[in-house]
Order: structure tokens, then C-alpha cells, then sequence
């Protein structure tokens, strides 16, 4: 029995086919289906919030295509401002948690255009140029983050650095809706132009919550210490203008006054001035003669007499900033621009970045009751700190004062430093000039356990005019093995150094610097002339040296390249009964400083001590004419955290041919002023870094009983 089959054309129907209304179903089944899964992958990897893609581009940053956002007359106002805020009251520090960097992630808001209920907008000015300028610096540095979870600090991108230009209510009312407002907590704004007519308070009248400001114009009153930041009025002509290169020292003028909306009682005072002091005082007002406009703004008159603006600064020694209607004032940028010293009378405001800068170092503060004697306490300033405070004022404008990247990144950087303490700049990396090329210098601290033996050392001997004594040490260091070159620093600028054929003949190369001043740290200039790693200061009148405890206190160094390698130990102890520190110089068993008359150390300290020496100790050592070697044992003790090395017996220079008028540490008051030295430094280094020690270094056989030629060092020398 056969089963029955159906045949056609195409071969046996061994699977049925499918209905036609069957396909249809399925075919739309599978569809839904896969659609279901392309929309899942593409959400999966869709961003889930937009504020975490609001990267703060510049095709992001035209107002016309941003959102616009209606404020109803119902929103909500934020607290006026809360003068106690502190960073730890107000400020969640846990927001911005550890990372390896120590640096604070700034999120800015993506930008909208808020208008009231009317269509009416919240300011008149919209987003400024200076306002875009800030926002993309920061976009552009390494604080931004475009990941809203894992910012510490937000920035509206609300622009209210100009108060004139805002609606107070609707702009506070547009800070709250921001969607991470929280009562301002960990907000920042910028202000500039604080205030309004007639009382122009000297913070931003906008309520803001707890939010941080970053204001232009604060007074002692409305300052909150260590939580807003005080920042300068930024000038236009800062960019506008490039002004050429001046070097510190005399100008034409002596005092110069620009401002031209000056109160009617501070002209009058200064007209004064101008009359008792004449020429030395320049005293200029806005011109009458010219049509308003950009043109007139960059020029000053007086009596007929047209001046570019800001140009004529450049032409004067001090330049004076008067408060205005509000205490910041954009002239102050202008002065620093020009490198003219400011001279501010403005009560109770709070300098720019004050919390940083040390405005002593680039500025004179006057009361403003004052100002009648004004002339009188500029002229008691010495010329070579009137020089120094011009050089100072131009370089905190080149850092700080002069873009609105400069100030946005000083501004969150003062906040970083807050937040990471331990990481924080110091203050000579806030206050001092970067001129030293630090590349071109090994750190002792990285150098390798023995420095290379064929450089040798340098050996720099500071001299005045003790002729006959100074080429005896030249004669008697150039014995030594190790010498590679001999620097004579001529202190005297009296007397010219003796002529060329009269200088003893030795086998290295011989230059004398010839120095403007006389000054003790002389001795210790990073001069260009130092090629070796190795220095070897010494004084003009060290003649009992030995060639051999000179070569063996330079081997001694290769090993310790970190430390002060010295002959005459000296110690510092305590004075229990009158409560300070004491030098001492008696023979003990203890250490704690050499004496640098004769000491070997890295060249890399002498840059650390002309340009990185803490406060105003070198400066006490010229005017002084003591204690430049305990500043830097002290200066080597704090960065090493080490004790210097004290080699040979020897305790004491001894130098016979000299007199009590020839040499300075035979004076009386000398011994007094060391110990007034060592409780100076103590309390400018905020501690005591020397540190004792109860060992020397003696060459191996020193004292064994062998044959002198079996010594590398037979003649090391007495005490």
C-alpha cells in the first residue's frame, strides 16, 4: 500500500507553506522585535541627562540659538546672602572628593536665554565678550569637566559681572531655577561692577544664596574672609593696548593722577599737591576739547596739553588710584600694565587676590585722610624698593590682572587651594617672578650618589680690597687637584680691581666679577661663570688652608652632594632663661652649622637663595652685613632636612695679619647680631631647621701611624 503524495514543478511539499496573512504577521512581529532592539542599544549608550552633554563649546555659545527659558512672576528668590558663609559652613568640600591631581572639576551651565513672563530678558546686555572670554578660558583648562556628577564647583553661565545691566529680582530668580542650585551651594559668580546709584554697595545686590563670589569692589564689610574671592575690574585696555617694554628705575614723573571722575574734595587736595611740588606731580582730567567716544577715552589732558592714555603711565614713578563711586577701580590694572607703582587710597577695600598677593611688595596703601601728606611718604622710599615694586606691579598684572583667563584661573585657583591645603601654591610660587631658568640646574636632591669626578669645582672668593691676602688664597686654592675654575667677586665699588699682569699666575681660568653693590649675598649669586655642580666659597683672608683639607673636603662633597661641606663647626642652642636662641661659637662636641668663609655646597643653592630665600632675610643680610652663611645653612637644613658635614680638626679661621678694623667678625656687636640672626630666620622659616650632629668627616689614615706617603692626605691641617 503506497501512501498518496502531491507533486508539483518545484519537488515534493515536504513543509507546508505558510498563508499569506501568516507571513504578514510575522514579518511585522520580527520588525517590532528588531526595532526594539536598535532603540534599546541606542538608549543604552544615549546620554540620560542633558546637562551631562552640555559641553561648553562655541557652537554652544550663541545666544540666539540657545533655549529661551520664561521666568513666572511666581519663581522663586533666593536669601539675600548669608555673610557668615565660611568654606566649612557653607561650601561641601565631600562634593569634590580625592583625586590623584588635587584639582577642583568645574561644570558651567549650558546657556539659556531667560526672559520674564513678557518676553522681556533679565539683561540688557545679554552675554558680554568679557563674560564669553572667562567661561571659555575655563572650558579650555584643566578644571572643567562636562560631567555634571562629578563637579565640585558650578558657574551659571548668567553673565552679572555689570550690575547697571541687570534686573535684580528676575536674575536672583533665575539662579534658583538652575537644576543644581541648592541654596547656592558650591556656585560661584562673577562681579565686576558692583552695585548701583545712589549708594553703590560693594557687593553684588543680586540675592544669591550661599552661593561664592568672586566681586570687584569689596569692602572689609561685605567681604567674607576665606570663602569669596576679592578680583580686579578687569580693564579693556588690557587688550586693546600692548605697551612697550620698560625697564624699573627713574621716570619724568614722580607722581601721576589719570582717573577722571575723581571727587571734587580729592582734586582739589591734589591740585594742591601740584602746586607745593610742582613739575614732580602730573595731574591729569578728562579732555574737553575732544568728541566723546573710544578715541577720547584713551587720552588725558592737562591745560590744553593732549596725553595718550594709558602711554603716559609708563612716565612715572607712582601713580595714584582713588576710590570712585565704587571701590574697584580698572585703573588699577592700567598702573600695574605700565609698571608704575599704584598708590591706592581707598578705605576699607579689599585688594585683589589679596588672600595671595603680597601687596606690600607691589603697592603703597594711604588712607585716604592721608593723601595731603602724600608726596612726603612716597619720598622716604628708597630708591632700589621703588625699583623692585615697579617690576613687582608689571609682573601681577603679566599674571594675574592682565586677560579674563588670568583672573578666572587666579580666582579658581585660590579656591583649589582651599579645598587641597596640602597641595597648595606657596607663597613665593604666588608672589615671585619665575626668572630663573631652573632647567638649565640639577637639584643636588636627584643627582646621582657621586657626582662625576672631572668637573671639578668652582672656587668663588668674595673680596673688598685686601689685595696682598687675596692672591695669597688664589695662590693657595689653585695647589688644589680639584680646582677647575676661580671667580673673584669685587665688592668694591670704589675701586677698580688690580690690572691684569698683576694677578698671580695659575694653571685654571681666572675671572673677576665686578659687582654694583656691596653686598654680602654677593657671594652667593647663581653667576653665569659657575659651570661645575661644585662650589667652593671661601673668603679673600682664608690663607691656612691646607691644599690637602681643601681637595679632601671636595671628596667629601662628591659623596654628599646635598650637604654644606665645612671646616669650623658652629652650633645653636637654646636660652632657656631669656627665652630665644643663642650662636655659639666655643669649641663642643655638637654641630649644627659651617661656617661658609670656607664651604663647599650644589650651585643649585645659590639659585635658591637669590630667588627663593623665604621673606626679606636676604635682604636683612645686606643691611646688615652679617649672617649670609647661617641663612644658608638654615636655607640648606630646611630643604634637606640634613645637617651639614664638618671636616678636619680645625675649629677656628685663624688669620694673624689681620686687624680688628680689617676684619668684620672681630667687631664687638658681631657675636650679638649672630645669635639676633639665628631667632630672625627661626621666625621667618615659621621653625628651626638646623639640625645637630656630634660627628666630623677625617680622611681614613688620619691618625694611624703609617708613613706619610701612605696617606692620600698627609697634611690636613690644626685646629
Amino acid at each position: 500500500m503506497y501512501a498518496s503524495g502531491k507533486y508539483s514543478s518545484r519537488g515534493p511539499a515536504l513543509i507546508p507553506r505558510m498563508k499569506t496573512k501568516h507571513r504578514i504577521y510575522y514579518i511585522t512581529l520580527f520588525s517590532v522585535v528588531l526595532l526594539g532592539l536598535i532603540a534599546t542599544g541606542m538608549f543604552q549608550f544615549w546620554p540620560h541627562s542633558i546637562e551631562s552633554t552640555a559641553d561648553w563649546t562655541l557652537d554652544k555659545r550663541s545666544v540666539h540659538d540657545a533655549p529661551l527659558v520664561r521666568l513666572p512672576v511666581s519663581s522663586p528668590i533666593p536669601e539675600r546672602g548669608d555673610l557668615s558663609c565660611r568654606m566649612h559652613t557653607c561650601f561641601d568640600v565631600y562634593r569634590c572628593g580625592y583625586n590623584p591631581k588635587n584639582r577642583i572639576k568645574v561644570y558651567i551651565y549650558p546657556l539659556q536665554r531667560f526672559v520674564d513672563e513678557l518676553g522681556v530678558p533679565i539683561s540688557s546686555t545679554g552675554l558680554s565678550r568679557e563674560y564669553n572670554d572667562l567661561l571659555s578660558a575655563i572650558s579650555d583648562s584643566d578644571f572643567y569637566t562636562d560631567d555634571v556628577t562629578r563637579a565640585c564647583l558650578f558657574i551659571p553661565s548668567i553673565d552679572v559681572l555689570n550690575q547697571n545691566s541687570l534686573r535684580i529680582r528676575e536674575t536672583a530668580q533665575a539662579l534658583a531655577m538652575l537644576p543644581r542650585w541648592d541654596k547656592g551651594m558650591n556656585h560661584l559668580l562673577f562681579n565686576m561692577l558692583p552695585g548701583g546709584p545712589p549708594d553703590y554697595n560693594t557687593a553684588l545686590d543680586v540675592p544669591r544664596d550661599r552661593a561664592l563670589l568672586a566681586g570687584g569692589g569689596f569692602s572689609t564689610w561685605t567681604y567674607r574672609q576665606g570663602y569669596d574671592v576679592s578680583i580686579p575690574v578687569y580693564s579693556p585696555l588690557s587688550a586693546d593696548v600692548e605697551l612697550p617694554e620698560r625697564q624699573p628705575g627713574p621716570r619724568r614723573y614722580f607722581i601721576l593722577s589719570s582717573q577722571t571722575a575723581i571727587h571734587r574734595e580729592y582734586r582739589a587736595e591734589l591740585e594742591r599737591l601740584k602746586e607745593e611740588n610742582g613739575e614732580a606731580l602730573l595731574l591729569l582730567d578728562k579732555c574737553s576739547n575732544l568728541s566723546q567716544g573710544a578715541a577720547s577715552a584713551r587720552k588725558r589732558c592737562y591745560k590744553g596739553q593732549v596725553y595718550d592714555y594709558p602711554q603716559i603711565l609708563q612716565e612715572s614713578s607712582f601713580c595714584v588710584v582713588l576710590r570712585g563711586a565704587r571701590l574697584g577701580q580698572a585703573a588699577l590694572s592700567d598702573v600695574l600694565q605700565a609698571g608704575c607703582v599704584p598708590v591706592i587710597l581707598a578705605d576699607s577695600y579689599i585688594l585683589p587676590f589679596a588672600e595671595v598677593l603680597d601687596w606690600k611688595r607691589a603697592s603703597v596703601v594711604i588712607p585716604e585722610e592721608k593723601l595731603s601728606e602724600m608726596y612726603t611718604i612716597l619720598k622716604s622710599i628708597p630708591h632700589r624698593q621703588v625699583e623692585e615694586m615697579q617690576r613687582q606691579a608689571h609682573w601681577f598684572w603679566e599674571a594675574y590682572f592682565s586677560s579674563m583667563k588670568a583672573i578666572g584661573l587666579t580666582t579658581l585657583q585660590i579656591i583649589n587651594d582651599r579645598i587641597y591645603p596640602y597641595a597648595a601654591r606657596t607663597y613665593e610660587q604666588w608672589n615671585n617672578p619665575p626668572v630663573v631658568k631652573w632647567s638649565s640646574v640639577n637639584s643636588p636632591l636627584f643627582l646621582p650618589l657621586i657626582p662625576p669626578r672631572a668637573p671639578g669645582f668652582t672656587a668663588v672668593v668674595l673680596t673688598y680690597d685686601r689685595v696682598e691676602s687675596l692672591f695669597r688664597v688664589i695662590t693657595e686654592i689653585s695647589k688644589v687637584p680639584s680646582l677647575a675654575k676661580l671667580l673673584v667677586v669685587w665688592n668694591n665699588q670704589n675701586k677698580s680691581p688690580p690690572e691684569e699682569s698683576l694677578w698671580p699666575k695659575i694653571g685654571v681660568p681666572l675671572k673677576v666679577v665686578r659687582t654694583k653693590e656691596n653686598k654680602l649675598s654677593n657671594r652667593f649669586f647663581p653667576y653665569d661663570e659657575i659651570e661645575t655642580e661644585a662650589v667652593l666659597a671661601i673668603d679673600d683672608d682664608i690663607i691656612m688652608l691646607t691644599s690637602d683639607e681643601l681637595q679632601f673636603g671636595y671628596e667629601v662633597w662628591r659623596e654628599f652632594p646635598d650637604r654644606l661641606v665645612g671646616y669650623p663647626g658652629r652650633l645653636h642652642l637654646w636660652d632657656h632663661e631669656m627665652g630665644k636662641w643663642k650662636y655659639e661659637s666655643e669649641w663642643t662636641n655638637e654641630v649644627s652649622m659651617v661656617l661658609t668663609g670656607a664651604a663647599f655646597y650644589h650651585k643649585y643653592f645659590n639659585y635658591l637663595y637669590t630667588y627663593k630665600m623665604p621673606g626679606d632675610i636676604k635682604n636683612w643680610v645686606d643691611a646688615h652685613m652679617n649672617c649670609e652663611d647661617i641663612a644658608m645653612n638654615f636655607l640648606v637644613a630646611n630643604i634637606t632636612g640634613k645637617a651639614p658635614i664638618k671636616v678636619t680638626p680645625r675649629k677656628k679661621f685663624k688669620c694673624p695679619e689681620c686687624t680688628a678694623i680689617d676684619g668684620l667678625s672681630l667687631d664687638q656687636t658681631h657675636m650679638v647680631e649672630r645669635s639676633e640672626c639665628i631667632n630672625k630666620f627661626a621666625s621667618v622659616f615659621g621653625t628651626m631647621p638646623l639640625k645637630v650632629v656630634e660627628h666630623r668627616a677625617d680622611p681614613v689614615l688620619y691618625k694611624d701611624d703609617f708613613p706619610e706617603k701612605l696617606k692620600s692626605f698627609p697634611n690636613i691641617g690644626s685646629l
